[in-house]
C-alpha cells in the first residue's frame, strides 16, 4: 500500500470533517483515476492522523457482507475500517448525535479475539480458534463525505465509503457472550428496535453463510498490506440488517435472543 501525497492531504480533508462533523465533496467525481486500493491508501493515512491525535486502534470492522450491497457498489467483496477507542460507546449509555452527520445503525456480532489472526491462509475455523468470545453489538454508521452529489446526482462510490473508513463512526457492545463453538448461524438471529419499534430482522448466516469467514476474509486482506488483527481487538463482523437512519431522542435496541441484548439512546 502506497501512501502518495494524494492520500494524505484527502485523509487531511476527512480528518478535519470528522472533527467538524460536516462533508467533503466526494473523492470519486474529484479523482476519477482512484481505485480501491488507492482508497485505502486514504484510509490508512486517515488512521495515522487518528493515532498522531492520540488514539488507539482497538478493533475493525467489516462491510458490504450482503451479496445485494456487493452488487449495488459494484465490487465483489466486502470492505473494512478501523476501530479506535473514542468510537467505542457503553452499551445502555447516551450518545451524543451532534458528533455525526447522517447516523445510522446497524446490528452484528462482534468477535473478541483472544489470539492473533495472521493473513494469508487465514480459515473460518481459524478464526473460531482465535475467538475468545462473540458478543451482540449496534455498529453506527455516518459519511463524512456526500453520499449524493448536488449537481450531479452521483452517489458515492466504493472508493468514497472506502477512504471514510468503510463509513465506520462507532460501536456499542453488549454483556452478551457466547463461546465461538457454540454459534449456530442458521439459529441465531437478532431484531433491530428503533423506539421500540421493529424495524429490521436478521440471521447470523446472512454474513457470507458464516460471520467467521467475513473475519477470516478480513485477516487475509490485512494480509495482503503486511497488517493483521490482535488478541484482544474486536471484529465487527458484518450486518445482520439493513442500516436504519437515526435522529437525537431515538432509542436502539438490539435483542439477539439467547446471546442477550444490546442497546444505546441518541441525544
Amino acid at each position: 500500500m502506497i501512501i502518495d501525497e494524494r492520500a494524505r492531504r484527502l485523509a487531511g480533508e476527512l480528518h478535519a470533517a470528522r472533527a467538524a462533523a460536516t462533508t467533503v465533496p466526494q473523492i470519486s467525481l474529484r479523482h476519477p483515476d482512484m481505485t480501491v486500493i488507492d482508497a485505502y491508501a486514504v484510509q490508512q493515512a486517515l488512521l495515522e492522523r487518528m493515532v498522531a491525535d492520540g488514539r488507539s486502534v482497538v478493533g475493525r470492522k467489516v462491510g458490504l457482507t450482503a451479496m445485494p450491497m456487493q452488487r449495488a457498489m459494484g465490487i465483489a467483496e466486502p470492505d473494512y475500517g478501523v476501530i479506535t477507542d473514542d468510537m467505542v460507546f457503553a452499551s445502555g449509555g447516551d450518545i451524543h448525535t451532534a458528533q455525526f452527520i447522517f447516523p445510522r445503525v446497524e446490528i452484528e456480532l462482534a468477535f473478541v479475539l483472544g489470539d492473533d489472526l495472521v493473513g494469508p491462509g487465514v480459515t473460518a475455523a481459524d478464526v473460531l480458534r482465535a475467538t475468545s468470545h462473540i458478543s451482540p453489538s449496534i455498529e453506527i454508521l455516518d459519511s463524512r463525505i456526500e453520499m449524493t452529489d448536488a449537481a450531479t446526482g452521483h452517489r458515492r462510490t466504493i472508493v468514497d465509503t472506502v477512504s471514510d473508513n468503510a463509513a465506520d463512526a462507532g460501536m456499542v457492545i453488549g454483556p452478551g457472550m457466547l463461546l465461538p463453538s457454540d454459534l449456530n448461524p442458521r439459529e441465531l438471529s437478532a431484531l433491530l428496535f428503533i423506539n421500540g419499534v421493529i424495524e429490521e430482522t436478521g440471521v447470523a448466516s446472512a454474513v457470507l453463510g458464516h460471520p467467521a469467514q467475513a473475519v477470516a476474509w478480513l485477516a487475509n486482506k490485512l494480509g495482503e498490506y503486511g497488517q493483521s488483527l490482535e488478541a484482544g481487538q474486536v471484529v465487527l463482523s458484518g450486518s445482520l440488517t439493513q442500516s436504519i437512519p437515526v435522529t437525537a431522542g431515538d432509542v436502539v435496541h438490539g435483542d439477539f435472543g439467547s446471546l442477550g441484548a444490546v442497546t444505546c439512546r441518541f441525544v
